[in-house]
């Protein structure tokens, strides 16, 4: 009998460059998936909290689930900076969309659902910078 030898040959984690984007991009699918279920879970409390109908929260919390799972499988693709781009326009566009919302009153909101909402659009705005960091030491 012979064995057989493979050798594979990795680079150190250092020299990686797509790694800050993979990261983030994994840890933004997290989060949004996380959030998503919590969301969709707990419905009935958050719609009284923030004026929305549960329909509206279950909806919106089995969107995040769908969007963090889908996130998570692109995250690893080889080419992972178009991904990037795509997500970090996305996110630009979903923040500047949630305040044309804001500024319109086009939502039911209380108070406190108007905190929610800015606070989710300031984590999403974080991730954006974060993923746009993980871009550029691509280009």
């Amino acid at each position: 009998m012979t064995a057989i030898h493979t050798s594979i040959t990795t680079r150190p984690l250092s020299d990686s460059t797509d790694s800050l984007l993979r990261f983030a991009l994994r840890a933004d699918a997290t989060l949004c998936a996380a959030l998503g279920l919590l969301v969709a879970m707990a419905a009935d409390q958050l719609s009284r909290l923030s004026g929305l109908s549960p329909t509206f929260e279950w909806v919106s919390g089995a969107a995040l689930v769908g969007y963090g799972a889908a996130l998570y499988v692109l995250a690893a693709v080889p080419d992972v900076r178009r991904v990037g781009v795509g997500v970090v326009a996305g996110n630009l566009a979903f923040a500047i969309a949630v305040a044309v919302v804001l500024i319109g009153g086009w939502l039911p909101l209380t108070p406190a659902g108007v905190v929610m909402t800015i606070s989710f659009t300031l984590v999403t705005l974080a991730f954006a910078t974060v993923q746009y960091l993980g871009v550029r030491r691509l280009a």
